[in-house]
């Protein structure tokens, strides 16, 4: 049994990575702005984060797993996801709250039950385990019930941790996609949640729609002798997790405004759209819970165009932790992305490699699932095109792990130039790996 003493609090550091120069008339910047916490280590310029506001941060996790019919075909896969919840529930910190949900076409509390969470320990670790060895497959699947029953469970915990991981072997069938995408609304913000797919019988978009949603991972194990590990290493990364609800808080002077945020590594998820107004000219993009880890972000804004030696503040990141009472406690940490107007060609026209590089893995997440969505529909020539770019894309910015992963659907004539054509016969779990993989990015070497 694993058991994680718990970390010291991350100190965090936000570095800009940019080509500040533009030509007269221009309007366009754009920054990758790299956000790296550490749990116990010192930043050079970076101050202590103090804890959020309350009791000192503790966790709590809900483990929702599927307990459809379909979890019985074959038999070993509900066996796998028994075993491999209990391995998560082994890996589970003393005095993290928790609960056991198992999903069909209703939720149903497994372990401790009572609308209660348990609190880790040698007993409780082991009655979960004996109340996993129950669980058995039969009825429907409605995954907006888990979500909401998990949300219920873990608002219950006076913690600043809370997550959920949940497993499925299905499509949503006994709900509607409306439900589904309300219960999402409800528990966005509430809780991150890590989603997995095992076997190839559940859709794609509905899985990464939920991770996406709730700020967590997305992934499949196609075989189901994996989920063991898969699970561990969820729990564990779940473990190492001590600052929630971090934003990213993006301020633009007057005359500027925001064109695109978007996290770009470690995969990229698009946050335009997640913006909250935080006073004048401030907005907050929701990043999730955070750990040791380093994470970037593709900031572009549009300001208002300028005379040749002018210079302007473009925008200036920090990181928050909104508060109950309405305010938000600040980080500590900042970075700036400027403008500068010159008549230097070479300057200006330069693109910084960082940018180059995430805007590259951006368009080869696109060219995937565009590709893959054409080839479904038939359109040969569509998705030949499109994988091909994605084939280029790859291979040029040294995404060794989705170049695999494109060799399995086409048939590499060229990497170089993007000459490819598709595979006659393709594993359903290949596939479905790519397209659920889609979005995972290589760092740039700074």
């Amino acid at each position: 049994m694993a058991n994680f003493s718990k970390p010291s609090v991350p100190r965090f550091s936000v570095d800009v990575y940019q080509n500040e120069y533009l030509p007269e008339g221009g309007s366009e910047v754009n920054a990758i702005v790299t956000v790296t916490s550490t749990g116990g280590g010192t930043l050079a310029g970076a101050t202590a984060a103090p804890r959020p506001a309350g009791p000192d941060a503790g966790a709590a996790v809900a483990l929702m797993v599927d307990c459809s019919g379909s979890m019985d075909y074959p038999p070993t896969k509900m066996r796998n996801a028994r075993d491999a919840t209990a391995a998560a529930v082994d890996t589970l910190r003393d005095g993290v709250h928790f609960a056991v949900i198992g999903g069909t076409h209703v939720a149903k509390e497994v372990y401790p039950g009572g609308g209660r969470l348990a609190v880790a320990d040698a007993g409780t670790r082991e009655q979960a385990k004996q109340a996993l060895r129950r669980l058995s497959a039969g009825g429907g699947t409605a995954i907006g019930t888990w979500l909401r029953l998990a949300d219920r469970l873990l608002s219950s915990a006076d913690v600043a941790i809370r997550h959920g991981i949940l497993l499925t072997d299905g499509r949503n069938e006994h709900e509607s996609p409306e439900d589904l995408k309300a219960a999402l609304d409800a528990c966005a913000g509430r809780f991150t949640c890590d989603a997995r797919g095992v076997g190839t019988d559940w859709e794609v978009k509905e899985v990464t729609s939920i991770a996406s949603a709730l700020l967590g991972s997305a992934d499949i194990v196609a075989d189901p002798a994996g989920l063991a590990a898969d699970f561990t290493r969820m729990m564990e990364t779940a473990m190492g997790k001590e600052v929630a609800d971090v934003a990213l808080r993006v301020w633009t002077p007057v005359g500027t405004t925001i064109r695109f945020v978007k996290q770009v590594a470690p995969t990229v998820e698009e946050l335009t759209g997640r913006r909250t107004e935080a006073g004048p000219r401030a907005g907050d993009y929701p990043t999730g819970s955070w750990g040791d880890e380093s994470r970037d972000y593709h900031v572009c804004v549009e300001v208002p165009a300028a005379g040749l030696g002018q210079e302007m503040l473009a925008a200036r990141v920090s990181l928050i932790v909104p508060q109950p009472d309405g305010s938000a406690q600040n980080l500590g940490a900042q970075g700036l992305v400027r403008a500068v107007w010159t008549d230097d060609m070479t300057a200006s026209t330069s693109i910084n490699p960082q940018v180059a590089h995430y805007t590259g893995q951006a368009e080869l997440a696109q060219a995937i699932q565009e590709g893959l969505d054409l080839r479904k529909a038939g359109d040969i020539d569509g998705a030949t095109a499109k994988l091909g770019r994605a084939v280029q894309l790859a291979g040029a910015s040294g995404n060794a792990d989705t170049a695999k992963l494109l060799a399995k659907v086409v048939d590499v004539v060229d990497a170089a130039t993007g000459t490819v054509r598709l595979k006659a016969k393709v594993a359903e779990a290949d596939e479905m790996t790519l397209e659920t993989r889609s979005t995972k990015t290589v760092r740039v070497k700074k």
